[in-house]
C-alpha cells in the first residue's frame, strides 16, 4: 500500500498491510511497491494543479514502467464511463482517464478499468448549499437522467476482481448504480429523504470556468472539468446498457440516509 503519510491510516490496516512511503506518482516508490506484486489497483488522485493529460497519464507513466519491469500479472482502475460514445475525445478530465487506461493496456498486463459515471459522494460539495440554501448546483440540464453510483459500490466491485483473477485481457467494467436519476430526480429525493426542501439549479459553463479559475485551480485542468461536463450533458455516460452485471446495489435514496442526511444535519 502506497501512502504520503502512513500515521492517517487506521491501527487495523497499518497492522494487515505493508505500507510503502510516498506518491505513486514517483518512480522509485512504484518501483519499490510493485516488487514481487501479483496485482495493483490503480487510482489517480486529483491534481488541480496540472493539465489533464499530466494528472492522468502523465502521473500514470512511471506506474506503467514499474508494472512491466516486475511482470505484474493483473491491475484494477479507476476510471470513467464515454469511451463508445461520440464524444469521449472531447470530454476533458474523463478523455484523459480513457487515454490512461490505453498506456497501462499497452504494459501487457491484464487490465480491467472500472468505467464509473459521476459518483453519489459529489454531493457532499454541497451539503452546506444544501443546509443553508436548500440548493445543489451541476452543469447538466435538469431532466437528463445518467447513472450515479456509490463509491462503496465500486470498491466492491473492485476488491472481486482483485480477489478472483481468472480474468485475462484488457476491458472495462461498467459500473452503474440501480437506475439513471435526472437533478430534479435527486432534488426530490433528497427532500423526501432530509425532510427540508431541496432544489436543483444549473450553473452555466462559463459560470462555472470563472469560479473554479478564481479558486486558483489550472486553467487546463478547469478546461478539463468544463469539457467533461459538458459531454455529460451531451449523453458521455449514455453509452452502455444496464443489466445485472453492471447495476450496482446502494439506492440514492439509502446513501442519502446513511450519507447525506448525516453531513447535511450536522
Amino acid at each position: 500500500m502506497i501512502v504520503r503519510d502512513p500515521a492517517r491510516l487506521p491501527e487495523p490496516v497499518r497492522e494487515r498491510a505493508e505500507v510503502v512511503t510516498g506518491s505513486h506518482g514517483d518512480a522509485e516508490v512504484v518501483h519499490r511497491a510493485f516488487e514481487g506484486a501479483d496485482a495493483v489497483f490503480w487510482l489517480v488522485p486529483p491534481d488541480s494543479s496540472l493539465a489533464p493529460e499530466d494528472a492522468y497519464r502523465g502521473f500514470t507513466r512511471p506506474a506503467a514502467k514499474a508494472l512491466a519491469a516486475h511482470g505484474v500479472g493483473h491491475v484494477v482502475g479507476i476510471s470513467a464511463l464515454g469511451r463508445s460514445t461520440p464524444v469521449a475525445g472531447r470530454a476533458g478530465l474523463v478523455t484523459a482517464s480513457l487515454d490512461m487506461d490505453d498506456l497501462i493496456a499497452d504494459t501487457g498486463v491484464a487490465y480491467r478499468a472500472l468505467a464509473n459515471p459521476s459518483f453519489f459522494e459529489n454531493l457532499l460539495e454541497e451539503a452546506d448549499a444544501i443546509r443553508e440554501k436548500g440548493v445543489f448546483t451541476d452543469a447538466v440540464a435538469a431532466d437528463r437522467r445518467a447513472p450515479l453510483v456509490a463509491v462503496a459500490d465500486i470498491a466492491a466491485v473492485a476488491a472481486g476482481l482483485l480477489l478472483d483473477r481468472s480474468w485475462t485481457g484488457n476491458g472495462s467494467v461498467p459500473v452503474l448504480g440501480p437506475r439513471d436519476l435526472s437533478p430534479n430526480d435527486l432534488a426530490r429525493i433528497m427532500t423526501e429523504q432530509l425532510g427540508r426542501p431541496v432544489r436543483y439549479e444549473r450553473q452555466p459553463l462559463d459560470d462555472l470556468h470563472a469560479t473554479l479559475v478564481g479558486y486558483g485551480l489550472d486553467e487546463a485542468f478547469v478546461q478539463g472539468i468544463v469539457d467533461m461536463k459538458r459531454a455529460k450533458d451531451d449523453g458521455l455516460d449514455a453509452g452502455v446498457a444496464r443489466t445485472p452485471d453492471t447495476a450496482s446495489p446502494t439506492t440514492f435514496e439509502q446513501w442519502c440516509a446513511e450519507t447525506l442526511k448525516p453531513a447535511v444535519l450536522s
